[in-house]
């Protein structure tokens, strides 16, 4: 499977590593959603919209349809990397008493043996959670948690920044932050604002290569990451061969140096230990662009792949290698 923007232990802790063989589209929309990395090109359509203003009863929009929460949870687990890094970043890590194996941020997250990847009903239940939030209905989780009566929200992985946004407030208004939410927001549009005026104008129109994995899997700008590239105004060298594959295309050696990407981004440094030296010391590769110029950006594998407050963090380095 692909990993994507929402990698588990991008996520990195970063996903199980997949093959050059492994189907495409079912490796993006698995690992996207679990880090958190579904198809994290089709958006998060019905997961973000909610009602309600801090007090309880409330009622929110997941992917799974509305759930109503009749008293602010203090028990929550979360089977997502991106929904827990938003959980704490709201204010609302003190209610989480369980992630999932792969949530590794912050540090200070209760993680344990709970899979997002082979979720097991009863196993959550033991917790005896009054809110269960995750971004992948595998193996039928939600029907089995709706039959134990545990209250569950679904949200896809996103398709775009706003995306985020929308999470952040749904999640703020089912746990009681809705505040802190709508300030964590703001603060990382305005972050992302910010490192992308910081660039010079002659950024636009450059190119970008976004690497997931030594098979040369990449993103084009359907996918979330990819939004981000075009808010700096980048053309994605993956934007042709994405078309047919879902977003997550898988390139060839020839295509990516032929291609001379001015910006390359590698978002497989802590899977795969990948770096711009082992970049340049590929075949032709010391004549792309971006090696020449020194414009190649070692991602954290997780921030890169998450879409959770910490895709400020990813644009900030992102301007900072087009400014370098």
């Amino acid at each position: 499977m692909p990993r994507s923007l929402s990698r588990p232990r991008t996520t990195t802790p970063g996903p199980r590593r997949a093959t050059a063989a492994a189907p495409l589209a079912l490796l993006a929309a698995l690992l996207l959603a679990v880090t958190a990395c579904g198809g994290g090109d089709t958006g998060s359509e019905g997961a973000a919209e909610s009602s309600g203003s801090g007090a309880f009863p409330v009622t929110v929009t997941g992917s799974n349809g509305e759930v109503t929460l009749e008293e602010q949870p203090g028990s929550i687990v979360s089977l997502s990397p991106t929904a827990t890094e938003m959980l704490f970043a709201i204010g609302a890590g003190d209610q989480v008493v369980a992630v999932d194996d792969y949530s590794t941020f912050p540090a200070d997250a209760p993680v344990t043996d709970l899979s997002g990847f082979t979720p097991n009903a009863e196993a959550i239940a033991g917790y005896e959670p009054d809110l269960v939030v995750l971004s992948n209905d595998q193996n039928g989780i939600v029907d089995a948690l709706a039959e134990l009566a545990v209250p569950t929200l679904l949200l896809e992985a996103a398709g775009s920044v706003e995306d985020t946004y929308a999470q952040l407030e749904t999640l703020g208004e089912a746990t009681g932050h809705a505040d802190e939410a709508a300030d964590v927001a703001a603060d990382v549009q305005e972050r992302i604002a910010a490192a992308v005026a910081s660039v010079p104008d002659g950024v636009e129109g450059m190119s970008v290569y976004h690497e997931l994995g030594p098979e040369l899997y990449s993103v084009d700008s359907s996918t979330f990451v990819g939004s981000i590239y075009a808010m700096f105004g980048l053309e994605n060298i993956a934007d042709g061969p994405g078309e047919a594959a879902g977003g997550y295309p898988q390139l060839s050696p020839e295509y990516v140096v032929g291609a001379a990407p001015d910006l390359v981004v590698l978002a497989d440094t802590k899977c795969c230990g990948e770096s711009a030296a082992t970049l340049a010391q590929r075949p032709a590769f010391d004549t792309v662009p971006a090696v020449v110029e020194g414009r190649v950006l070692e991602a954290d594998d997780d921030i890169a792949s998450r879409w959770g407050p910490r895709i400020a963090d990813f644009a900030e380095s992102v301007a900072e290698a087009l400014q370098g």
